[in-house]
């Protein structure tokens, strides 16, 4: 473990928590938070959803969770006009015209525009998984990538394309498809200038100036830019070959080359 991690946790020892909920054994460093707490065990003093019905421990987590279903977004960002349906995302969202980046990492010199993000970052440090699902036992970091993973066992998809009606089981991915109608592409390479609707997009495009190559095959050790590209070559040791020719069930590695097989059935 290096020092600066070591620190880190021995920053955590000292700053233990005082109040532990004598239900589930969650901490908290204030009392009045054990209180409002307490009241998901007992059930007393909620405020429930009544859309969906999903019950909140404090009226402004409430009234900020209706916005999901009002749609309202009435934080406005003076910069570039964008709407938040809450304050605290404006703030941090102006920290990116401003470019500051006040919660620093002291592992590995990181920053972050929320300290929420910073926290999470240091859970990659040190491994911390706090939040299990109770149906498959899958552990996660983020408590929001939880109740992203439920969905999956539920099926809900709550986020609503109003262009098209199709339906999304998180945000993102609702953003990112409103830009298949709009044309829009926010994310721009410093490099080329090209332009990209994903985030992601434009991290994968930028490899092809940095010559970065994260994907390592532990057979060879020959390394790839896209982790898709590692999947296919991995298939060239193990010998896999998933696509299958509904005429002969010849079998292939890829997909592509089953596109082209099929030609000669199709002429």
């Amino acid at each position: 473990m290096s020092p600066r991690l070591m620190s880190i946790n021995q920053q955590r020892q000292k700053k233990k928590p005082l109040f532990d909920c004598t239900v589930c054994h969650k901490k908290f460093t204030q009392a009045g938070n054990l209180q409002i707490h307490l009241r998901a065990h007992t059930g007393k003093n909620l405020f429930e959803c009544d859309v969906c019905f999903k019950i909140f421990t404090l009226p402004g987590n409430l009234e900020t969770h209706l916005r999901i279903h009002t749609k309202e977004k009435p934080f406005e960002c003076h910069v570039c006009f964008k709407n938040f349906s809450q304050a605290g995302n404006l703030q941090a969202h102006l920290r990116i015209h401003k470019g500051e980046r006040p919660f620093n990492c002291n592992v590995c010199d990181k920053s972050f525009t929320q300290a929420g993000n910073l926290k999470t970052h240091l859970r990659t440090h040190t491994g911390e998984k706090d939040f299990e699902c109770t149906l498959c036992f899958k552990r996660f970091t983020q408590v929001g990538n939880l109740q992203t993973h439920l969905r999956t066992h539920s099926g809900e998809k709550i986020y609503d394309c109003t262009l098209c009606n199709q339906t999304f089981t998180q945000s993102a991915h609702l953003q990112s498809h409103i830009r298949t109608h709009t044309g829009e592409k926010p994310f721009e390479c410093t490099e080329c200038h090209r332009k990209f609707s994903q985030a992601i997009s434009l991290k994968i495009h930028l490899r092809t100036h940095t010559g970065e190559k994260p994907y390592e095959c532990t057979e060879c050790h020959r390394k790839f830019s896209l982790a898709s590209s590692l999947k296919m070559h991995l298939r060239t040791h193990t010998g896999e070959k998933p696509y299958e020719c509904t005429e002969c069930h010849r079998k292939f590695s890829q997909r592509s080359s089953l596109k082209m097989h099929l030609r000669t059935h199709t002429d």
